[in-house]
């Protein structure tokens, strides 16, 4: 039987009421899969908290797992209830996706197979091919036709275009997680060069979520200069500095013997934060690729440095320079999404 759970979330607050209240908006209800893993168990609580959709809208979780995950989904619940969480207006903890899914406006998709020992990429791709597809037709037979989605579950470029064909949804409402590379890899210049995080502006992660993907420094600048020349490493920039950021999750894996799960987290609620509540920054989102942009072919989802004006859109930046250099390492990356469509597909 499908297990399925609801409970109340605390609706008593200690904070000063905001000068412009908004608790009187409708709940904004998002889905997250895989909802007892790490990913999520780092996830929901950021959620519930304020720290995703904004500190004065109302929430409510639906924590969406496999039929095995039963207790662990109970025990995050109750973990739940045992916070004070004046946002948090319901949870349901539940193994059916028509439930999980019922009426969301905004679905975290952590959930996805794993890769295990032996098993080669296209037996991956077809195994999360079927789950994701799945998923699609139900997001799309009982979410909100405004649902956005966001895939985090490796491989997860793919795994968006899969779900979000197979549930014919808006293109622009589907876009796959980059935003942990964009995040490593502007933490990696900013160690380098010897400042804040903050302090490196226009830096983005161009194609897939793969040790192929493009992290472009071209027109990164640190503190107003051209952060190419203040490293002053062309080798670095061009070579060493792509191979750490693509490694860098294997590193993370041989590291803590396990994947990232408290930087994906974070990643997300940056990438949904700033879909949803609005951006000044330029950001790193794997999208819906046109055809138009920058030689990027059709019908793949690729990370493009992208603006988020709020209220769940996005906008591909356009008019960016890009060199012989660029464009050999953008097209590398979009021949493996290309070429992972096709095995996903076969």
């Amino acid at each position: 039987d499908r297990y399925q759970r609801r409970v109340h979330g605390e609706t008593r607050s200690r904070r000063k009421p905001s000068k412009t209240p908004r608790m009187s908006q409708p709940v904004v209800r998002v889905c997250v899969t895989g909802a007892a893993g790490l990913i999520a168990y780092a996830l929901i609580p950021q959620i519930a908290s304020g720290q995703c959709f904004g500190p004065d809208q109302p929430v409510a979780i639906n924590m969406l797992d496999l039929d095995f995950a039963k207790q662990g989904l109970e025990g995050l619940a109750m973990e739940l209830q045992d916070m004070v969480n004046p946002l948090l207006k319901d949870v349901v903890a539940t193994t059916d996706p028509e439930v999980g899914f019922k009426d969301c406006d905004y679905c975290i998709m952590c959930g996805a197979f794993p890769r295990k020992q032996g098993m080669e990429r296209k037996d991956l791709l077809a195994k999360n091919a079927e789950i994701f597809k799945a998923q699609g037709s139900v997001i799309a037979k009982v979410a909100k036709p405004t649902v956005k989605v966001l895939v985090v579950g490796n491989p997860a470029n793919t795994n968006a275009l899969l779900l979000q064909q197979s549930g014919n949804l808006p293109k622009e409402n589907v876009t796959a997680m980059t935003r942990l590379d964009h995040s490593r890899a502007r933490n990696m210049l900013a160690r380098k060069v010897n400042v804040q995080t903050t302090e490196v502006q226009n830096f983005w992660i161009w194609g897939n979520h793969s040790p192929t993907m493009y992290p472009d420094v071209r027109h990164a600048t640190v503190n107003g200069k051209p952060l190419m020349d203040v490293i002053g490493d062309a080798k670095y920039c061009d070579e060493d500095f792509p191979a750490e950021v693509g490694q860098r999750g294997a590193l993370v894996i041989k590291t803590r013997g396990s994947s990232s799960a408290t930087s994906a987290a974070r990643a997300a609620i940056d990438h949904v934060h700033d879909w949803h509540c609005g951006s000044s920054e330029i950001v790193s989102m794997g999208v819906w690729s046109d055809g138009t942009k920058y030689g990027i072919p059709e019908g793949i989802i690729y990370s493009f440095p992208c603006k988020c004006p709020g209220g769940g859109k996005w906008e591909i930046v356009e008019g960016l320079e890009i060199d012989d250099f660029s464009k050999k390492m953008m097209g590398i990356t979009s021949d493996e999404l290309v070429s992972e469509r096709a095995m996903a597909t076969a």
